[in-house]
């Protein structure tokens, strides 16, 4: 690791930091794709964990840009591709721009990594692709069913890094990470935005859309482990699809009453429709089957556990405290 050049798109979001940070800290260097701003941020890279790293180099740039890509991906070991757009309601309202990011992007970067012969390419799935579970836990055999233009974006992108495997015999491997929750995620995320709202002295309630929905909730920490030994590990997964979730699961309400306990506050759920998708894209339940990672590369999910839960829980509020105090996180999203 520590003589390797890893390229992360999609560095400056959530997990995209995690990982990024991870790669630093075992001794590798990073070149992290940002999405260009005009005040010239880097999401949450200027974190002061991250900023300034002598072997971090940024690139602000876009995806969707094949020549872009074809640069960028010179020199470079492996490629963990982390950029995409995300928010499930914005694709019912614009799925084209989907196709564009998550599909047509994709593609661009498995082209440059072919090009530059790539030791490693990792490509960042979903859970949501599997659809409301038809059996639990639901393994990588689990159908296909994407439920939103957002999921079936992530379908397609996965079954091109995954042809190029067959196609070319390039080493990707696809992750499908479920619900992973921890510092840094928006507050538009199911656990941050009621937490947020919690510890909001002038909320009238905690607005919440489906309190059915069970979800897979991993912490950053163990889906970052589950990157970084993929491309460890890539002779022993390339071709493959990888689930990462902890394996067990729980319901939207549950989750909210915890979370109340935690923090020591009353609760009192409003429904909000704003919340709630359309009746036949709504994934009820998601639990992940994640033994063949386990089998594959080793990985363990050791800090997801319902044992530990309540503390990953108080972890992310005392992280969301701090960055409410800095003025850099708000309930409706997150500022940089």
């Amino acid at each position: 690791m520590v003589s390797r050049t890893s390229l992360v798109t999609g560095a400056g979001g959530f997990i995209g930091s995690h990982l990024t940070e991870r790669l630093l800290t075992l001794g590798g260097k990073v070149r992290a794709l940002v999405s260009y701003r005009g005040d010239g941020s880097a999401g949450w890279l200027d974190s002061e964990e991250i900023n300034g790293h002598p072997n971090l180099e940024v690139v602000r740039g876009d995806i969707r840009d094949p020549h872009q890509m074809m640069a960028l991906v010179e020199g470079v070991d492996a490629v963990f591709n982390l950029a995409a757009l995300i928010g499930i309601p914005y694709s019912f309202e614009a799925p084209m721009s989907y196709v564009s990011t998550n599909v047509v992007g994709t593609q661009n970067l498995l082209e440059a990594a072919k090009h530059h012969n790539v030791r490693a390419f990792i490509q960042t799935s979903t859970s949501e692709v599997y659809g409301t579970a038809q059996f639990v836990p639901m393994p990588e055999t689990h159908p296909i069913n994407p439920q939103s233009p957002y999921a079936a974006s992530k379908v397609a992108s996965d079954a091109l890094a995954t042809s190029y495997f067959h196609s070319f015999d390039m080493p990707v491997v696809v992750l499908r990470p479920f619900n992973t929750f921890g510092p840094r995620q928006s507050a538009r995320a199911v656990i941050p935005t009621i937490l947020t709202q919690l510890l909001d002295s002038e909320s009238e309630g905690v607005r919440l859309g489906n309190l059915n929905a069970r979800r897979d909730f991993t912490y950053v920490a163990d889906t970052v482990n589950g990157f970084v030994k993929s491309s460890d590990e890539i002779e022993k997964c390339a071709g493959r699809t990888l689930n990462l979730g902890a394996g067990w699961d729980i319901q939207v309400e549950e989750l909210a009453e915890l979370c109340a306990r935690v923090l020591g506050k009353s609760l009192t759920i409003v429904g909000d429709e704003r919340r709630l998708r359309p009746n036949t894209s709504e994934v009820e339940s998601l639990m992940s089957d994640n033994s063949l990672a386990r089998e594959t590369i080793g990985w363990d999910p050791v800090y997801s556990r319902p044992q530990g839960f309540e503390e990953l829980i108080e972890k992310t509020a005392d992280w969301i405290r701090v960055k409410q105090a800095e003025g850099k996180y708000v309930n409706n999203g997150y500022r940089r």
